[in-house]
């Protein structure tokens, strides 16, 4: 790290040289509208055939010898603009653009300028353009922002009532979500069905599969940065919707026209509400509902300066009566200062808090219950700074500390009225980082994007576990407990986490793209069900277990056809992993505190193919999607075979390997204000455990699993069908009306497939004769297994 130091300062010094004598222009863009930025809005200089795009803040800089220029401003949705800046000294030029009255025509997955995925140097990354989501077909009629990114190339999710998404194979809890740049380490309500991101609220979505900038880390397979509007600053405006299953309302408007604005979203559910309507089944203290709120509101304080609050609160809450029920929620907070050192460096000081807790209770009364609770809360303090020297190189450096507070159990069992405190000691670490990187134009046709992250995690304090060898898949011995101080080094760790992406433009309308990226991840998400639940358990990285790593390389092709009517792609990946932590056979995860003795850890591999092609205008509109990809575990002590001595685990199935991946999303204007929409998805059956022998014991079926098998079968494979269709206008737009509205009506399911969530064994509960072999039958278990219809009335005034 010294040696790179100097070299760091020769190489800033050669650009900032290189830079002298010219001038710089720079500024926001911003809707005019309601005074939103725009995020990625291409800015390109006609006469130096350059260019850049606005940063995640809407802020631009463009650096340029002395001369008399043109800017071209262009943003899909927006009326594209030309600007003529005289550069004879540095230029403030803040841009607004106006919002096109043509009808956006389906999601904009690029969302940016018509040609970006193929002029821009980054790959295996989509964008979802929110306004325009409500068109989509989705459960019970209501936008979700996860369920959206699932009709892309590379993401799935395991079955209906998952939890979270997978991308390219690898698992939810490797999924780094972040809104306004706090982790939601749940992004699920109703256990998977519903996302916990209000679309009304948000402004951008952007998914990484591949490819991460340097100032991200934290996680190994992807990144979901949703951020927030600011709120509209020139008008108030109330929006929201009438579903099915929820409503939704939103307020937002400016605080000082033109200098704050906010805005506040909420949603609550009704399912418990309808069904005491109907049925005197549910019991009065029954709580079946989920509700979420966000906030933000932001400040100009001066032309440098600006500051902005936001927060999210939400909550599900299950509880089958008074004693029994589970309940888990999200809680954010951000604090952001964004200023401006002059014209060329843009600086963003972040700091948040996030907090995750869930639990369950079960019992009959006061005197027999019982009530677990678990949490994680994540303290964070980011610096980052982007420098723009020249045209030449967009460079991005700063750093990351976060302070980590893991509760693993709160739990207290009463039994007779004897009450025992069971609670697990709570949990420290901190985390540490250092980044830097450069988006460098080397020539028209070629662009580099090269940096480095250096990562650094402490494990600290309370009881040190040291466990003794054993066979692989066997329960480790406890050797020894001591004791630490609270902010006392356990165990400690630090990676080198290098990035590199490439653009070689071969024409205007192509391009090939690769990159490579190292990932370190050091908390674990330890879960062994089926599929990720809200409960599952968050571990840091100890003494005990080593941080994940993971190396991909990822290779692309793009193409844009008919003056870039169509898009056109192709991407092959390959993903390796160590230090993947698995279960022996019959873990105890719950409130465990030799938990660490049941874990076992093992190398991955993921390696797949993406097409993609999508269709922008005209009235028919939309894309397709095919990902054929294999994801793989390799874990001593699991899928051993007969090698009982040793135990060296061979290749297996991850839960989430899905061998083909394919999605149709699609758009027909059947006139003016009435749009047809629907969704085809075709998804391999995921890989399950069945039982290879049985032992019956006095008439009873014991299932065995020779040689530790692990993900040996599938279950049959998920296709399914939605359709809706949408009215706008209906009542507001009209005569004069203001605002706008549409109406949706949909069906999800249409031909009532009964997709298996998983198959299980069951011996059944009839009583069997003596002389007869025991039987047993395998039960398939379907989420959803018939035709869902819905409608949903959406406002705006």
């Amino acid at each position: 790290m010294k040696r790179l130091i100097p070299v760091a300062f020769c190489y800033l010094a050669a650009i900032t040289c290189f830079g002298q004598n010219q001038f710089t222009v720079s500024g926001y863009v911003k809707d005019a509208g309601n005074g939103e930025v725009l995020i990625g809005t291409s800015i390109f200089v006609t006469e130096a055939s350059t260019g850049t795009t606005s940063n995640v803040y809407g802020f631009y800089s463009i650096t340029l010898p002395k001369g008399t220029y043109h800017l071209a401003i262009d943003y899909v949705g927006y009326n594209d603009q030309v600007k003529e800046v005289d550069l004879n000294r540095d230029v403030r030029l803040d841009l607004e653009l106006f919002s096109s009255e043509e009808m956006l025509q389906a999601i904009e997955v690029t969302g940016k300028a018509v040609d970006e995925n193929v002029q821009s140097i980054e790959m295996s990354t989509a964008t979802l353009d929110v306004r325009a989501l409500e068109k989509l077909p989705a459960f019970a009629g209501e936008v979700d922002l996860i369920k959206s990114i699932q009709l892309l190339p590379g993401v799935s999710t395991v079955g209906e009532g998952a939890s979270g998404f997978n991308v390219r194979g690898g698992s939810v809890g490797q999924n780094l979500v972040l809104l306004d740049e706090a982790p939601v380490y749940q992004s699920s309500h109703l256990f998977g069905f519903f996302s916990v991101f209000n679309p009304d609220a948000v402004k951008d979505v952007k998914l990484y599969k591949g490819g991460i900038p340097a100032q991200y880390g934290g996680r190994i397979s992807s990144l979901l940065d949703i951020r927030m509007k600011e709120g509209n600053n020139k008008e108030y405006d109330v929006k929201g919707g009438l579903g099915t299953i929820f409503s939704r309302l939103s307020v937002e408007g400016p605080i000082k026209k033109n200098k704050s604005s906010f805005i506040l979203a909420a949603r609550r559910s009704y399912a418990d509400v309808i069904a005491r309507a109907v049925t005197d089944a549910i019991p009065d203290d029954a709580k079946l509902f989920f509700y979420d709120i966000t906030a933000k509101t932001n400040f100009n304080i001066n032309e440098r300066n600006r500051i902005f609050v936001s927060g999210y609160f939400g909550r599900d809450v299950f509880k089958f009566d008074k004693f029994q029920g589970f309940n888990w929620g999200n809680r954010t907070a951000t604090f952001r200062w964004n200023h401006l050192y002059g014209s060329k460096l843009f600086s963003n000081l972040t700091l948040f808090r996030s907090n995750y807790d869930y639990g369950f209770q079960i019992g009959e009364n006061e005197l027999d219950k019982y009530d677990w609770k678990s949490d994680i809360r994540t303290y964070n303090f980011k610096p980052e700074f982007t420098w723009f020297p020249n045209t030449s190189h967009e460079i991005s450096f700063g750093g990351e500390a976060i302070v980590y507070d893991f509760r693993p159990a709160n739990a207290v069992s009463v039994s007779e009225g004897v009450t025992t405190d069971i609670s697990l000691d709570h949990r420290k670490a901190v985390e540490a980082s250092l980044f830097i990187s450069d988006n460098h134009r080397l020539t028209d046709k070629l662009t580099l994007q090269y940096g480095f992250r250096f990562s650094n995690f402490r494990y600290l304090g309370g009881s040190v576990f040291q466990y003794g060898d054993t066979i692989p898949g066997i329960k480790k011995p406890l050797r020894n407990i001591s004791e630490k101080g609270d902010w006392e080094q356990i165990a400690g760790f630090q990676n080198p986490e290098p990035r590199f992406s490439f653009r070689y433009q071969l024409s205007k309308t192509s391009s090939i793209k690769g990159s490579y990226n190292r990932m370190v991840q050091y908390i674990h998400l330890i879960s062994n069900t089926t599929a990720t639940t809200p409960i599952d358990i968050w571990q840091p990285s100890s003494n005990n277990i080593e941080p994940q790593l993971a190396d991909q390389v990822a290779l692309g092709y793009f193409r844009n056809l008919k003056n870039n009517q169509y898009e056109t792609s192709a991407e092959v990946y390959y993903k390796t992993s160590k230090n993947q932590v698995d279960y022996i056979d019959g873990a105890d995860l719950f409130i465990n505190q030799f938990l660490e003795s049941q874990l076992l850890s093992g190398i991955g591999r993921a390696y797949g193919l993406e097409l993609y092609a999508k269709k922008n205008s005209g009235r028919l509109t939309g894309w397709i999607s095919y990902t054929l990809g294999k994801s793989e575990l390799k874990v001593d002590g699991i899928n051993y075979g007969k090698d009982h001595l040793k135990r060296e685990g061979n290749w297996y199935a991850a839960r989430f390997d899905q061998r083909h991946n394919f999605k149709v999303a699609s758009f027909y204007d059947l006139k003016k204000n009435v749009t047809l929409s629907a969704n085809f998805s075709y998804i391999s059956g995921t890989p399950t455990t069945f039982p290879t022998d049985r032992i019956v014991v006095q008439g009873y079926v014991i299932p065995y699993i020779s040689g530790s098998a692990r993900n040996n079968y599938r279950i049959p494979d998920y296709h399914r069908l939605d359709v809706a269709v949408t009215f706008d206008n209906i009542w507001r737009g009209r005569k004069g009306r203001r605002g706008e509205d549409n109406l949706v009506v949909s069906i999800y399911n249409v031909y009532a497939r009964q997709n298996p969530f998983s198959i299980y064994f069951s011996q059944g509960a009839d009583r069997q004769p003596d002389d007869a072999p025991a039987k047993t039958s395998a039960k398939q278990l379907s989420m959803i297994g018939t035709l869902v219809p819905a409608i949903t009335y959406n406002f705006k005034f």
